[in-house]
C-alpha cells in the first residue's frame, strides 16, 4: 500500500481523505444508477440533484443572503480577472485595485485591457509583498465601478484579516485560496470568485457569488457566455458545467458541514497556524517568516532557512518522511506550507516536529 502523505501543495491541493474515499466508492455506480456521475447528463435528475445540493450547501455554510446568487462556472480565477471588468467596468468609469501579490497584479493587467483602472493601495515594501495595507493607507475612489482585492496571497503568504470598507462602492474579491476557511459576511461583497482547487474541490470549477441586482445591470455588450446574468438565469446550466468537479465540490461541502461547518474549520485553521508559526518563531532565528505579523496567512505559510542549500535539503528530507509540496513558489524561492482546510492539525504537528529536529541538526 502506498504511504499516505501530508500534502502541503499550494494548488491543486489536497482533498479530505473521507471525500476521496466516498468518491472512490461511488465512482462506477453513482446513487444506484449503474453509471458514474461523470457519465450523467447535466440535464438529468441524477446530476441535477448534485448540482442544486452544492449550491444549497454553499448558501448554508457561508450564509449567502437572498440578494446574491451562487454560480459554478469554468475558466478559473484567471478568467474572472477578465470577466469581472467585462461585466462591470463601463466606459465612463474607473475601477480600484489593491495590489498585494502576483494574482492581484494579473487581475489588474486584465482590467486595463477593458477600461480605466487605479491602484488604490499596495502591500509592496521595497519590492516585496510582505504586508496588507491598512484602511488609512487606501486611496479609494468614491465613484469607482468597484474595488478589487485578492483576499489571500498564495505566493507572498499574506492575507486580509479585515476586509476594507469601500463605502457604497462594490467590493470584489478573489477568494480562491481562502474561501470557506471561516465565516464571512457575504453581503459586504458585490462579487466573490474562487477557483475550487485549494479549499473547495478539484481544478476546473470556479465558484462565483454575485449580487443579483448588480449582475442584472451589467454590460450587455459582451458575449453571452461571459455575462454573469446568463449563468444566474440558467442556474449555472447554460452550457455543460464541469459536472464531476461540482460533484466533488459537493462532497467537500458535505464534509465541511459534517465536521462543524465553518466555525469548526476556523478553529482548526487557527490551531494549525498557531502550531506552524510557533515552530518558526520559536526556532531562534533558524526559520524566518518575511511577512509582517498582522498580515500572516493562515492558508499559505512562507518561511526561509539560513541558506538556499539548507532549503533544498529541508524539502528533500521532508519528502522522504511523506510531506510533499514544501518548496516555495519559483518566483520567490524559500519554503511554503499550504495548510488549507484539508490539511489536518496532525499533519501540521508532524511538520512542526520535523522543523524542530531539522533546526537542531543543522542550526
Amino acid at each position: 500500500m502506498t504511504q499516505q502523505v501530508v500534502n502541503f501543495n499550494a494548488g491543486p491541493a489536497g482533498l479530505p481523505r473521507p471525500v476521496l474515499e466516498r468518491a472512490q466508492a461511488e465512482f462506477l455506480d453513482f446513487a444506484g444508477t449503474g453509471i458514474s456521475v461523470m457519465e450523467h447528463s447535466h440535464r438529468g435528475k441524477a446530476y441535477e440533484k448534485v448540482h442544486f445540493e452544492a449550491i444549497a450547501l454553499t448558501k448554508e455554510l457561508l450564509g449567502v443572503p437572498d440578494t446574491h446568487a451562487v454560480l459554478f462556472v469554468q475558466g478559473g480565477a484567471s478568467q474572472c480577472f477578465a470577466t469581472v471588468p467585462m461585466n462591470f467596468l463601463l466606459p465612463e468609469q474607473s475601477a480600484d485595485y489593491v495590489i498585494t501579490g502576483t494574482w492581484s497584479k494579473k487581475a489588474l493587467s486584465e482590467a486595463k485591457l477593458i477600461g480605466q483602472t487605479k491602484v488604490a493601495g499596495t502591500g509592496d515594501v521595497e519590492g516585496n509583498f510582505i504586508k496588507i495595507p491598512k484602511q488609512s493607507e487606501l486611496k479609494l475612489d468614491a465613484n469607482a465601478a468597484y474595488c478589487h482585492i485578492t483576499s489571500n496571497n498564495t505566493i507572498a503568504g499574506t492575507q486580509w484579516h479585515n476586509f476594507p470598507n469601500t463605502g457604497s462602492v462594490k467590493l470584489v474579491a478573489d477568494l480562491s485560496s481562502d474561501i470557506m476557511w471561516k465565516k464571512i459576511d457575504v453581503s459586504k461583497f458585490g462579487l466573490i470568485y474562487a477557483g475550487a482547487q485549494k479549499n473547495i474541490g478539484p481544478s476546473g470549477v470556479t465558484m462565483v457569488i454575485v449580487d443579483k441586482a448588480w449582475a442584472a445591470a451589467a454590460s450587455q455588450k459582451i458575449p453571452v457566455i461571459f455575462r454573469y446574468q446568463t449563468h444566474i438565469e440558467n442556474d449555472s446550466l447554460y452550457n455543460t458545467p464541469p459536472t464531476f468537479g461540482i460533484y466533488m465540490a459537493k462532497l467537500v461541502l458535505d464534509h465541511l458541514k459534517e465536521t462543524g461547518g465553518l466555525d469548526g474549520a476556523e478553529k482548526r485553521n487557527r490551531e494549525k497556524g498557531r502550531i506552524l508559526y510557533g515552530a518558526i518563531d520559536g526556532s531562534g532565528g533558524f526559520y524566518k517568516c518575511p511577512v509582517e505579523t498582522d498580515a500572516r496567512s493562515l492558508m499559505n505559510v512562507v518561511f526561509r532557512l539560513p541558506s538556499e542549500a539548507l532549503e533544498e535539503q529541508f524539502v528533500k528530507e521532508s519528502e522522504k518522511l511523506g510531506m510533499i509540496g514544501l518548496k516555495g513558489h519559483r518566483s520567490v524561492g524559500g519554503c511554503r506550507a499550504s495548510i488549507y482546510n484539508a490539511v489536518t492539525v496532525e499533519g501540521v504537528k508532524q511538520l512542526a516536529d520535523f522543523m524542530g529536529e531539522f533546526a537542531r541538526k543543522n542550526g
